[in-house]
C-alpha cells in the first residue's frame, strides 16, 4: 500500500503499523508532512526550527500510535502534536505567556465584521503582488499565539470547529470566540494597509 485514500485506509495502515509493518509509517505520514511543518513555520517563523519540530513531531507521533484511539482523525492528532511541540520550542526561546482569554469582551457581542474567511475574499490580481501577500503573512504573525493557533487551524488549515478544538485542547466555544477576535484584529490590521494599497477598492465593512 503506498498511498490513504480516506480514513478506512488510515484505520488499516495504523493496524498494520502496530502489528508491526512500521516501515508503513511514512505513507501514513506523507499526506501531513506539508500541513505539519507548515503549521510549526507559521508558529516558529524560523525553517529550521520548524524542521525540528515536523521531525519531532512525527517521531512522537510515532512512538504513541498505540495512544491513538481514532476519537479524532490522524490528521487532527498529528497537528495537536506539532502545536504542542512548536509552544515548547517557543518557551524555550523565550518566556511566552499563554494568556487564555476566551470570554467575549464587554459590548463586543454582537458585533461581526465582514470576516476575512479565506484568501478568496481577496482580489486574485491582488494576491499577485508581493507586498500584499507578505503584508497577509505578516498580519498573520502579529496575531497573539493563542489567537494566531486557532486562525491557522480553521482559515488556512480548514480544519472544522470541533477538529480545532480538539487540537488545541480547548472547548468550541473557545475556538469561535478565538477565531471571531483574529478575525476582527486581522481586519483592524489590514483594512487600512490595503486601502493604501489599492484605494478604489472597498475590501471590508463592518455590519
Amino acid at each position: 500500500m503506498t498511498g490513504i485514500s480516506g480514513t478506512t485506509d488510515e484505520a488499516q495502515i495504523i493496524t498494520s503499523i502496530l502489528a508491526g509493518n512500521t516501515h508503513l509509517f511514512h505513507d501514513l505520514i506523507r499526506p501531513h508532512e506539508r500541513s505539519v511543518y507548515a503549521m510549526a513555520l507559521s508558529l516558529l517563523h524560523n525553517e529550521a526550527d520548524a524542521e525540528d519540530v515536523a521531525q519531532e513531531a512525527f517521531l512522537k507521533a510515532f512512538r504513541n500510535l498505540a495512544n491513538f484511539r481514532g476519537e479524532s482523525k490522524f490528521s487532527t492528532w498529528l497537528i495537536s502534536i506539532t502545536l504542542n511541540e512548536a509552544r515548547g520550542r517557543l518557551r524555550s526561546k523565550k518566556n511566552v505567556k499563554m494568556e487564555s482569554l476566551d470570554e467575549p469582551p464587554e459590548g463586543h457581542a454582537t458585533v461581526t465584521p465582514a470576516l476575512l474567511r479565506d484568501w478568496r475574499e481577496i482580489p486574485s490580481e491582488a494576491l499577485e503582488r508581493q507586498e500584499i501577500r507578505q503584508m497577509l503573512q505578516q498580519a498573520i504573525t502579529d496575531l497573539p499565539l493563542i489567537y494566531r493557533e486557532v486562525f491557522l487551524l480553521r482559515d488556512v488549515e480548514d480544519l472544522s470547529v470541533n477538529q480545532s478544538a480538539q487540537a488545541l485542547g480547548i472547548s468550541v466555544a473557545s475556538v469561535k470566540v478565538r477565531l471571531h477576535r483574529a478575525r476582527i484584529m486581522l481586519q483592524k490590521k489590514l483594512v487600512p494597509q490595503l486601502k493604501r494599497a489599492n484605494p478604489k477598492r472597498r475590501w471590508f465593512s463592518w455590519s
